[in-house]
């Protein structure tokens, strides 16, 4: 065991836990072509999502040691839209005032999934954009 994994990052200590990536989404022009692609290359299982949703979900299933999902692929929204790294956060609000404050900017404002929780897309100083996620089983529609 490194003495990194032994003791609390500097970020830990600072925010009380690290922010880790917790969730991706890959975009496609092609699903079923992207999902041979992951598919073939990773061993991943990527399955539609069963519930009803406004616009078609694939969670995908990368064999981690637990039952859960790691990520999910859905049609292209945008000509430049990207990979989504969803980075866990104790606070989306609070998250989204200090990616202000130093400098970054909200793309989509505070967003539910509902009984999941909350994210936020944002973009850094050199334009790069990834989202800050919020877990919150109470997660309701926001009005």
């Amino acid at each position: 065991m490194s003495t990194q994994t032994k003791s609390k990052t500097k970020s830990q200590k600072r925010n009380g836990a690290a922010a880790s990536v917790v969730w991706f989404e890959i975009p496609a022009d092609n699903i079923e072509r992207a999902r041979r692609f992951y598919g073939k290359l990773f061993g991943w299982k990527i399955d539609k999502f069963p519930g009803p949703l406004a616009k078609p979900y694939w969670l995908i299933d990368t064999g981690t040691d637990d039952a859960s999902r790691n990520g999910g692929m859905m049609e292209r929204q945008f000509p430049d839209h990207t990979i989504t790294n969803y980075v866990g956060v104790p606070s989306v609000d609070q998250a989204a005032a200090k990616v202000k404050k130093l400098g970054g900017r909200i793309c989509m404002e505070k967003t539910a999934v509902p009984q999941m929780g909350h994210f936020i897309v944002v973009q850094d100083t050199e334009r790069n954009m990834f989202a800050l996620w919020e877990s919150d089983e109470n997660a309701k529609w926001l009005s």
